[in-house]
């Protein structure tokens, strides 16, 4: 697992994981337009109005018919949730893995940007102060727990039998990760 050059890997269904904060939605968003495919974002698909997120059955169909196309960009993790669906499906993994104090500082920016301009994100939902920086449901909370994990799992997926089929790339620093699509863009111009 390291920066690969654009034209090593088969880039038609394309996981962007990483912990929350990384980057994900704003990596695949970039990638789709580059490569000229669809972006998915499994947050739009999960969370019904007034975040509600949606039953398991209906986020995996959702999910199903989402990925049902022959090239794509998905970004989220929702392991056990949608990944048995996504990964057998995808040719490459991207994973934002930079260490936890980029991530929080990008999630802070990101969420004190969204709370104060109140953003819209998927069906009406919108971040609050209180909820995002005082609360029990915290995306920093989930930040600090879930980063840890996420490098357990993903450390590991290239060696599992059921993942040879996946190129996966790790990404350590955001620069790295936008040299990446620096890169991909360029190859895709000429």
């Amino acid at each position: 697992m390291s920066t690969p050059s654009c034209t090593a890997p088969v880039l038609d269904r394309i996981a962007v994981v990483g912990t929350t904060g990384s980057g994900k939605t704003t990596t695949a968003r970039h990638l789709a337009r580059s490569l000229g495919v669809p972006a998915i974002e499994l947050d739009g698909l999960y969370w019904e109005p007034d975040w509600m997120s949606a039953p398991r059955e209906v986020f995996r169909a959702r999910v199903a018919g989402a990925i049902a196309g022959d090239r794509w960009v998905v970004d989220g993790n929702y392991g056990s949730a949608a990944q048995d669906l996504i990964l057998p499906r995808a040719t490459t993994v991207v994973w934002l893995d930079y260490p936890l104090p980029v991530v929080l500082w990008q999630l802070f920016r990101r969420t004190l940007r969204r709370t104060l301009t109140r953003e819209e994100l998927w069906n009406g939902n919108r971040e609050r102060f209180w909820t995002q920086f005082l609360s029990r449901e915290s995306l920093f909370l989930w930040a600090l727990y879930s980063h840890p994990r996420n490098q357990a799992r993903y450390t590991t997926l290239h060696r599992r039998p059921e993942s040879a089929h996946l190129t996966v790339l790790r990404f350590r620093s955001p620069g790295e990760t936008q040299a990446w699509l620096e890169h991909i863009q360029c190859a895709r111009v000429f």
